[in-house]
């Protein structure tokens, strides 16, 4: 690969975590006041999620900025642990919103946003696997599962929320929690390993 080529990927790369970054900074304050004012768990966390989504990209700017500097484990780490820290917060949160029977209301403006979001995500996911295998770069293209991982998790709470707002299934939307909870630990343990392999 020429050098000249080299840098365009890299610019490539930094575009789509810059994007990623603006949306994910907008979705972030849509989730969490809609979520809040729906009394929505599964909502409010896919904000929580959004604003890990923004760590993240902030981790892999880093990373690429100073890609000669040995940062792909710290990055790859910081990841990991983010994605464990979500996973912990949002199954408290849906464990107690089961226990104690809350039940959520409809949230138009959060259904669109998650709808929008997911097709995004997956926009995104894709262009950032793509750089990230020209690249050779495991941190971009792990960040492209976190990116996936979103776009996964923008569907399965707008399901919960389309389910709640059409069946009054209450249930669904802190069920949905829990599918954060777990592609929180399934890719927080992806990462993990991965800043750990051998190089």
């Amino acid at each position: 690969m020429t050098p000249a080529h080299r840098a365009r990927l890299l610019r490539r790369g930094l575009q789509l975590e810059y994007l990623t970054l603006v949306w994910n900074f907008v979705g972030t304050a849509i989730a969490i006041t809609a979520g809040i004012s729906a009394h929505s768990v599964a909502l409010a966390g896919f904000g929580l999620d959004s604003a890990i989504e923004i760590a993240a990209s902030l981790i892999v700017i880093w990373h690429l900025r100073g890609i000669h500097n040995g940062r792909e484990r710290t990055a790859l780490r910081s990841i990991s642990i983010a994605f464990f820290a979500l996973a912990a917060y949002v199954s408290v949160q849906s464990a107690g919103a089961l226990w104690f029977g809350m039940r959520p209301g409809a949230s138009l403006c959060g259904m669109v946003w998650l709808a929008l979001t997911c097709a995004a995500m997956l926009a995104l996911s894709a262009g950032k696997h793509v750089t990230g295998t020209q690249l050779g770069n495991q941190v971009l293209r792990t960040e492209a599962r976190v990116t996936l991982v979103d776009a996964w998790l923008a569907g399965s709470v707008l399901l919960g929320m389309a389910l709640n707002a059409r069946f009054g299934w209450w249930w669904a939307d802190p069920a949905a929690g829990f599918v954060i909870v777990f592609y929180g630990i399934v890719e927080g343990r992806h990462a993990w390993v991965e800043a750990n392999a051998p190089r």
